[in-house]
């Protein structure tokens, strides 16, 4: 097809020929893949009893104190 011919930096494999990464694609790709994952557990971590339906996004994160509703309430 028109794919270079260099065959010395292709993989192939049941006549799909795919092209060898580079080190730093690599290294770069492994490097944004755990930053992806750290960012998806420190979400769950956050917003995971709200996505999982165990509370409810307007009971707060159980800081204590309060913060005004019960007053307006009552008057």
């Amino acid at each position: 097809m028109a794919g270079g011919g260099h065959g010395a930096h292709n993989i192939t494999h049941g006549g799909l020929s795919l092209h060898a990464t580079k080190g730093w694609h690599s290294r770069v790709g492994q490097g944004m893949c755990a930053v992806m994952w750290f960012w998806v557990l420190y979400r769950a971590k956050q917003d995971g009893a709200v996505l999982m339906g165990w509370r409810h996004p307007w009971e707060g994160h159980g800081h204590g104190g309060h913060d005004g509703h019960e007053e307006a309430k009552h008057h």
